[in-house]
């Protein structure tokens, strides 16, 4: 299908083919990024966060102003008329009047698809409680991709919070377009994977085990993807306090790992990661994150103008 004026508020919305492309326009533009520079001249986006966040939003902007267009933004409800009374659906009629396109983070799942109901601009879900993150799976797969060369065929392993973070329910869902080998699932067991992703993985034929202990599988992996665990989506602080601190990659753990062996992480970082692995060549997540802004700009690129133009 073509991306022109579509939504994006799942990764599922996506085919193969379509990450491909999404692929193929941002090898372009991260290859001659001045070709990018007055593409969207004249467009508006609307970065509609309604929950804090640093790098999704910056790297959006980042995008839309290296496409030569213009964004207006806000980063918190207080920051806008629904401090006042207004509602959500009010306040999305409105972003829609002012913009092309618009970009929705929300701690509540199904914000993003709600606004993209209301809104005649498309929408682009930045994340959406514990559900959905689907630029930043791009982001991922991108990653895997360039190092690799491929996606199918590599045993990937996820690390930490399966439960509550909207990055590995999202990760998780993006792998299964494709045919990796094997996806380890390396949790706390008050945190592994909820059934409905068990389910989507056990019918799309992805072969998956559940562990407790990374060191028992580090050796057989080619990418570690590495969760924090996040305060924020705990309903129960003593259920985040038996678990803080207790997944960690160090420097000891790396001593058995394959030669080309990769750790991601969406950032930001809490302690999960020592420090120390920075200076590793397995440390790809600043890598990762700098793909951010090309990703999306090739989306933007694709939705607002399509795939001729280039």
């Amino acid at each position: 299908m073509t991306l022109y004026k579509k939504d994006l508020i799942s990764i599922n919305d996506l085919s193969r083919d379509d990450i491909k492309k999404i692929f193929e326009v941002t090898d372009l533009l991260r290859e001659n990024i001045r070709k990018g520079r007055n593409l969207l001249k004249g467009f508006v986006l609307t970065n509609a966060f309604f929950e804090p966040s640093t790098r999704t939003r910056l790297s959006f902007e980042s995008a839309m102003l290296r496409l030569g267009g213009s964004v207006i933004s806000f980063s918190s409800v207080e920051a806008i008329s629904i401090a006042k009374g207004e509602s959500f659906v009010d306040t999305i009629r409105m972003l829609d009047a002012y913009s092309d396109i618009i970009v929705v983070r929300h701690k509540y799942e199904g914000a993003a698809k709600l606004a993209a109901e209301i809104s005649e601009a498309p929408v682009i879900n930045a994340g959406d409680g514990r559900n959905q993150h689907p630029t930043q799976t791009l982001v991922d797969l991108y990653t895997i991709v360039k190092k690799f060369g491929k996606i199918d065929g590599l045993n990937i392993g996820l690390f930490g919070d399966l439960k509550y973070a909207r990055t590995a329910n999202s990760l998780l869902q993006g792998l299964a377009i494709f045919n990796p080998s094997k996806i380890f699932l390396i949790s706390p067991p008050t945190l592994k994977i909820r059934k409905e992703i068990r389910d989507l993985l056990n019918l799309k034929g992805i072969k998956f085990e559940e562990h407790d202990d990374v060191s028992e599988v580090i050796s057989e992996l080619d990418v570690l993807y590495v969760l924090r665990i996040q305060r924020e989506r705990f309903s129960d602080p003593l259920e985040y306090e038996k678990v803080k601190g207790s997944y960690r990659v160090t420097l000891d753990l790396l001593k058995d790992v394959k030669d080309d062996f990769i750790i991601m992480h969406p950032l930001p970082r809490v302690d999960e990661i020592d420090y120390k692995v920075d200076g590793t060549k397995y440390a790809y997540y600043f890598k990762q994150a700098k793909y951010g802004i090309p990703i999306r700009m090739a989306l933007l690129t694709l939705i607002l103008l399509g795939e001729e133009v280039l």
